[in-house]
């Protein structure tokens, strides 16, 4: 038989879990701003094996609409611009020989409204993992109770398992409206 608190912990670890991959997902979305998890998907051939830019050259963000890498060995120059050229990013990086550049151009105002539509249906799909989670832990209460659990107990699980699922609610909603924020601010 399982009890309240296993049911509880579990729901509030998938919640988070839930909170945590939108926190990533906007991340990776472009907001006019540089930011090195732009990066982060993007996937470099060297000596046969497919491995993230930062584990081949330094990244950084020297200005707001900048991100610098400098690859650690040169011979990594080609591939490592290939790949941002092939890319989702949609940005073309400038290369000088020693650092290759990419310069993030301002939104347009019909760009901005895409993504923080995007931004809007990342959030959706987060809330609706925790709406579904918060269903699978009452399902599993109430199953709890056909195997002996108190009625009192399951109540009282339902209620902490209610204000559990309003706290990351309010979180994934703060998250939107600061991405929303970064997304809007020209």
């Amino acid at each position: 038989m399982a009890d309240s608190k296993t049911i509880l912990g579990e729901a509030q670890e998938k919640m988070d879990m839930a909170v945590m991959y939108l926190d990533d997902a906007l991340a990776h979305i472009r907001a006019g701003k540089a930011d090195i998890r732009l990066l982060d998907g993007i996937r470099v051939d060297s000596y046969g094996m497919m491995v993230p830019i930062n584990n081949v050259a330094a990244v950084n963000t020297p200005d707001a609409r900048t991100i610098a890498i400098k690859p650690w060995d040169k011979n990594m120059f080609r591939p490592i611009e290939k790949a941002i050229i092939d890319s989702e990013l949609g940005i073309m990086p400038e290369n000088n020989g020693e650092i290759i550049r990419i310069g993030i151009p301002p939104l347009t105002e019909e760009r901005r409204k895409q993504l923080a539509k995007q931004c809007k249906g990342e959030c959706e799909n987060a809330k609706v993992s925790v709406r579904n989670t918060r269903r699978d832990a009452i399902d599993a209460l109430k199953k709890a109770v056909k195997d002996g659990m108190a009625e009192d107990e399951q109540k009282d699980a339902e209620a902490k398992l209610q204000k559990v699922h309003d706290k990351f609610i309010k979180q994934i909603d703060d998250l939107y409206a600061a991405k929303d924020k970064e997304i809007m601010t020209v």
